[in-house]
């Protein structure tokens, strides 16, 4: 299980990269790959083509990620999920909250 993160040299593009089981066990690596970027005017891809598994918890921290790049008004896309992966994303109606 591990987080990555890339930023852009410009500091508005921020990829996270999930590998593994997406769940409690990564909440301090995942908060940390986005605490230190601006969040609001931020373009943020969340990028689960390594994604084997998400929990409850994993979705949580998906709408902390939200909130930090600004709630409603945020631009975060989620990219290259597993059809199980988008299944999940799928029952918590994420659709509505994020882009993918």
């Amino acid at each position: 299980m591990a987080v990555n993160v890339t930023v852009c040299a410009t500091g508005d593009r921020v990829t996270i990269a999930v590998t593994g089981k997406f769940d409690f066990d990564l909440y301090d690596d995942f908060r940390a790959s986005y605490a230190g970027t601006a969040g609001a005017g931020v373009a943020y891809q969340v990028d689960l083509a390594d994604t084997e598994y998400l929990d409850s918890s994993a979705l949580g921290m998906l709408l902390l990620l939200r909130e930090h790049a600004g709630g409603e008004a945020s631009n975060i896309e989620i990219i290259l999920a597993s059809p199980e992966v988008r299944k999940i994303l799928d029952v918590a109606n994420f659709g509505k909250l994020f882009r993918f």
